[in-house]
C-alpha cells in the first residue's frame, strides 16, 4: 500500500513540475501544462482529496482551451478578418491554469499552517 502511495505522491509532484515548467511557453508548453493538470488531476482523484472536482474542472477546461488554440492555428492563427470572439474560445485554457495555481498555492499555505513551528 505504501508503494501506490509513493507512486501518487510522484505523479502530482510531476503534474505541478509540468505545470510550472509549461507556463514558461504558453503556446508551446501547452501539452504539458495539459499533460501536468490530468496528472494532478488523477492523482487527487486517487487520494480522495477534497479538491479533486476544481482540478478536474480545471483539467477539463485547459484541455478545451488548448484543442481550441490548436484549431485556431491550424485555420491560419490571429486573422483580423475572422470573427474576433473565435479567440474567446482560447479563454479557458489560462483561466484552467490560474485555477490550478490558486488551488495548489491554497493547499500549500494549508499545509504550512498545520504544521507546528519548532
Amino acid at each position: 500500500m505504501k508503494s501506490k502511495v509513493k507512486w501518487i505522491s510522484m505523479i502530482f509532484i510531476i503534474g505541478i513540475i509540468a505545470l510550472i515548467i509549461g507556463a514558461f511557453d504558453p503556446l508551446e508548453g501547452s501539452i504539458v501544462i495539459a499533460a501536468g493538470s490530468i496528472l494532478i488531476t488523477l492523482s487527487t482523484f486517487y487520494t480522495h482529496d477534497r479538491h479533486h472536482k476544481l482540478f478536474l474542472t480545471s483539467a477539463i477546461m485547459i484541455i478545451f482551451g488548448v484543442c481550441c488554440m490548436f484549431y485556431i492555428s491550424y485555420l491560419g492563427g490571429y486573422d483580423p478578418k475572422r470573427e474576433w470572439w473565435w479567440n474567446v474560445l482560447i479563454l479557458p485554457y489560462p483561466v484552467g491554469w490560474l485555477i490550478s495555481v490558486i488551488i495548489l498555492i491554497y493547499r500549500a499555505i494549508g499545509k504550512l499552517k498545520k504544521q507546528p513551528i519548532a
